[in-house]
């Protein structure tokens, strides 16, 4: 079994910490693209659209070929919407971790390291919406490294720091299709607070959702 440790991030880091974001964040695009057809909307436009063709062209190749198109169609805005979020995160925060999450107060960023490779990380900050609470962002660990722990430790790390600084409690937000992160959460103690739509215009045709979860941390020496 392989052994790892949980270090602060390095400058060193930087590409190894946006790479594993941006595999993790990709992971989600078969997920989503089922989510989209599973809609009611999607399926009326599907059937609407290959019924009208069907019955005005009295071919299968036209409403088939429609049908093919429109998939397409919705498959590129999930990519869009996923590609769009990954450039704005290398573009603010991930740009310069150093300087978003090292040099700012209450806030820190580490990794998982394995053999000398970086295959994993996890962040926190204070949190805008939530004063007197942290927020902790950027968790993933690469796929050929998962099931060993890594992810709890991640979370271990974040919570731990949350109280040496003495606040509240860690939040986080998740997508709806992230159900591997849902559990994981869930079995760390995290409660989900609310579900809410992303304001982005595509995201709300298809019904994309964001998940919140609180986990409470008390001082040391009080039991769970």
């Amino acid at each position: 079994m392989a052994t790892f440790q949980i270090r602060r991030y390095q400058d060193e880091d930087a590409e190894s910490a946006r790479e594993i974001f941006t595999l993790g964040m990709n992971e989600h695009l078969p997920s989503s693209f089922m989510h989209i057809l599973k809609q009611p909307l999607t399926q009326m436009v599907l059937m609407v659209t290959f019924c009208a063709l069907m019955t005005s062209s009295k071919s299968f190749l036209l409403p088939i070929l429609a049908v093919t198109l429109l998939l397409a169609g919705a498959r590129q805005i999930v990519v869009y919407i996923f590609s769009s979020y990954i450039n704005d995160s290398m573009k603010t925060d991930l740009k310069d971790i150093g300087e978003a999450y090292l040099k700012q107060k209450d806030s820190c960023f580490w990794v998982a390291e394995s053999d000398g490779r970086v295959v994993g990380t996890v962040a926190c900050l204070p949190a805008e919406k939530a004063p007197g609470c942290l927020e902790l962002k950027r968790m993933s660990v690469r796929r050929s490294h998962r099931g060993l722990g890594i992810a709890k430790a991640l979370c271990r790390t974040v919570a731990e720091f949350t109280r040496d600084r003495g606040y509240a409690a860690v939040i986080l937000y998740t997508s709806m299709v992230a159900t591997d992160g849902q559990r994981l959460y869930e079995h760390m103690g995290y409660q989900k607070i609310r579900e809410f739509h992303i304001p982005e215009f595509f995201a709300k045709i298809i019904n994309f959702t964001l998940i919140e979860y609180r986990l409470d941390v008390q001082p040391d020496g009080e039991s769970d």
